[in-house]
């Protein structure tokens, strides 16, 4: 590794021009990257519903369709907009009333439970179903179109409608959100560092490494809108303190040699050493994410390894370069460091050991319990503001028309009429079902012979007669999802093979597979993050303590969600443990390392506790405050409550974890010295 430092330091004018040039395919890469705004996309190919889906897009060509809301239109008004909307590529169907009843019958003798379904208050409903799927380009440009050729007297409902306002949120938002990152980060540097430049070269370094990162995204051909929001920030937070390590390194071996590119060739053999186990827990906490059913995890897992892995390498490769070219400017703007030593708060810490230990004690069932009790929601456009277009349309088709839930049921289409009936008329039984719709009903309700064929070939495929059924409960509440269970067993009693299938079955396997996923994917980071402990830290009662202690900060950065009576997306729930483990856990390794250190040279327990936490205390802190920084503005700036959710969980995250981590760990240290010493290599001779 010194040899390559060598040849960093000797090329390190290559090194610069060859960063500027590789940016130019890293930018072209991140803008071609498609960026999925559908979290239902990442259910396993294999369950039912997903199916269900296919079948719809293959027999019925309904990939996707949109409800229409027509305030005070006329009848020949929305005949003529049905025929521009027919135009559109992407459109399969446009059934609106007068497709239903026919424009011959009038209003006054339609029956009413259908009349009550499409009339309402002056406002009237419109179906238009796309051949792709919801959240394909091609249907969120139809939609866009339909907004576009629209006025003020329609509202456009559906998943794609809120897809596109979700696209269009994001995109506005996610240069504020690094702009924000960038600027918190540096005023911490500032503090934290003892010249005005260096703080920039170190964010200039990380933000050369984030583009690679999201350039090279392409190769996996698309990423959520998720991951694109938070993988800037949360690689700022989690890489940041690689680079500190080098400049600190540097600063050390320019006072014993004069000859800086020495110094740096140093620097980076002892920087690529340190971090490298550091950096594997992190790497090994997001790789742990791809344990997860909903590929979402495989998503920012992958994305955010690939992450680390270049701040590592822009760590030992670009910024030398960087900072041995940009040496005399930082020397130039040196200044003495603002932030304390923090000497009072470790002795403080070393003094009261043991009333820590209570307090931890005390605190532990308090905050699994609290943890346990964190309430979260998996309702998708929840975490939207109330005053997009979508959202608005949406809510009006709930409280106009009394449609909150729609769903389809798949059956054989040579199912006799009379058994179709007799299920639904069960169906209908169920609590909270407000109506049901399929070819062999309007029949009864309406002369085949006024049905057009447009009609039938919504209802009935080649192989399958699907099913409209209306709920009045909300999407991935306890309650639809207990409904869905109830009109499966009926279905399955009328056909083995028919299904259910709709948004409202979609969140439901998605509240059950991430209900899995969240069990899953903490055992799997937990095992995988221990595992590489014990071969970096070769001991084995430490990797227990140090996950045992992250373990608490993470129940109590989840528990004060509960005590603040907040309910977290269901997404954040599932990463935050894993992210949180996976990015703090470096701050218990960076003071336990010392720790040993320094027992194994023969310091008494006490001296070699209190010189570890003394020697390590304001990188952690700092690490932790840029970790904080790179992610508190975007919670607080953010609109979209699952980003905003996820990163206000990761900033306090982070914050608690370097208070537990310096206050628990060393106290910890304190009392399971003789167990440390006789269970890790090499300290079973230290007295």
């Amino acid at each position: 590794m010194s040899k390559f430092g060598e040849i960093i330091c000797k090329y390190r004018k290559i090194i610069i021009i060859l960063t500027l040039i590789l940016l130019i395919p890293a930018l072209i890469g991140m803008k071609a990257t498609r960026i999925n705004y559908d979290i239902l996309v990442y259910l396993p190919e294999d369950i039912e519903t997903i199916e269900g889906e296919n079948i719809l897009s293959d027999e019925f060509n309904m990939g996707g369709f949109s409800i229409v809301i027509l305030d005070n239109m006329k009848s020949k008004e929305i005949e003529n907009l049905a025929k521009e909307i027919k135009k559109l590529d992407n459109v399969e169907q446009v059934i609106s009333a007068s497709d239903i009843i026919g424009s011959n019958i009038p209003i006054e003798s339609i029956p009413n439970e259908i009349k009550e379904k499409i009339y309402k208050d002056k406002s009237t409903i419109m179906l238009v179903t796309f051949k792709e799927a919801i959240s394909s380009d091609a249907t969120m440009e139809t939609v866009k179109s339909l907004r576009e050729m629209t006025d003020e007297r329609c509202k456009i409902s559906g998943m794609t409608s809120t897809l596109i306002d979700t696209r269009d949120l994001a995109n506005s938002e996610i240069a504020i959100y690094v702009l924000i990152a960038v600027l918190l980060c540096l005023l911490v540097l500032e503090l934290a560092l003892d010249s005005y430049v260096t703080p920039i070269i170190l964010l200039a370094n990380i933000g050369i490494a984030i583009l690679f990162n999201m350039g090279t995204n392409i190769f996996l051909g698309e990423i959520s809108y998720i991951t694109k929001a938070i993988s800037a920030v949360l690689q700022l937070g989690v890489t940041m303190d690689f680079a500190i390590f080098l400049y600190h390194s540097y600063k050390a071996e320019k006072e014993h040699e004069k000859d800086k590119e020495k110094a740096m060739a140093k620097s980076i053999q002892k920087t690529f050493s340190a971090v490298l186990g550091s950096s594997l827990t992190t790497i090994a906490g997001f790789l742990a994410l791809c344990s997860m059913s909903l590929t979402l995890g495989k998503d920012i897992g992958l994305v955010m390894a690939k992450g680390v892995l270049f701040g590592i390498i822009s760590v030992v490769t670009i910024l030398p370069a960087l900072l041995l070219e940009f040496d005399k400017l930082i020397e130039k703007t040196a200044h003495k460091e603002i932030l304390p030593k923090f000497n009072h708060l470790r002795d403080f810490i070393i003094k009261h050991y043991k009333a820590i230990i209570l307090i931890f004690i005390i605190l532990l069932p308090i905050a699994t319990y609290c943890n346990n009790s964190t309430k979260v929601y998996y309702k998708l456009d929840s975490s939207l503001p109330e005053s997009l277009e979508s959202i608005s349309a949406n809510n009006e088709l709930k409280d106009k028309f009394g449609l909150t839930s729609e769903a389809m049921i798949l059956i054989d289409k040579d199912l006799d009429d009379y058994k179709v009936n007799e299920m639904l008329e069960k169906i209908e039984k169920i609590e909270g079902i407000d109506f049901t719709l399929g070819y062999s009903k309007i029949g009864t309700t309406l002369p085949r012979e006024v049905l057009s064929d447009d009609i039938k070939n919504i209802f009935v495929s080649e192989n399958y007669q699907m099913i409209l059924v209306s709920s009045k409960y909300e999407i991935a509440s306890d309650e639809l999802n207990s409904q869905i269970n109830e009109i499966n067993k009926i279905v399955k009693e009328y056909d083995e093979k028919g299904m259910f299938v709709g948004e409202g079955p979609l969140m439901k396997d998605l509240v059950e597979i991430s209900d899995h996923d969240f069990r899953n994917v903490n055992t799997v980071s937990i095992a995988v993050i221990f595992v590489i402990m014990i071969f970096v830290l070769s001991s084995i009662s430490l990797p227990i303590l140090l996950i045992f202690v992250i373990e608490f900060a993470i129940f109590v950065n989840m528990g004060c969600s509960f005590l603040t009576n907040t309910t977290i997306p269901f997404i954040a729930s599932i990463v935050i443990g894993t992210i949180q483990l996976g990015a703090t856990i470096d701050y218990a390794i960076l003071m336990t390392t010392k720790y040993i250190e320094n027992r194994k040279s023969g310091i008494e327990k006490k001296q070699a506790i209190s010189e570890a936490l003394g020697s390590s205390i304001t990188s952690i802190i700092v690490s932790g405050l840029c970790f904080f920084g790179a992610t508190f503005g975007v919670g607080a700036y953010s609109k979209i409550e699952m980003i905003g959710s996820l990163c206000t969980l990761m900033a306090r995250g982070a914050i608690v974890s370097v208070i537990i981590v310096i206050t628990v760990i060393p106290s910890l240290l304190m009392v399971f010295d003789r167990l440390i010493c006789k269970t890790t290599r090499k300290m079973k001779e230290v007295k």
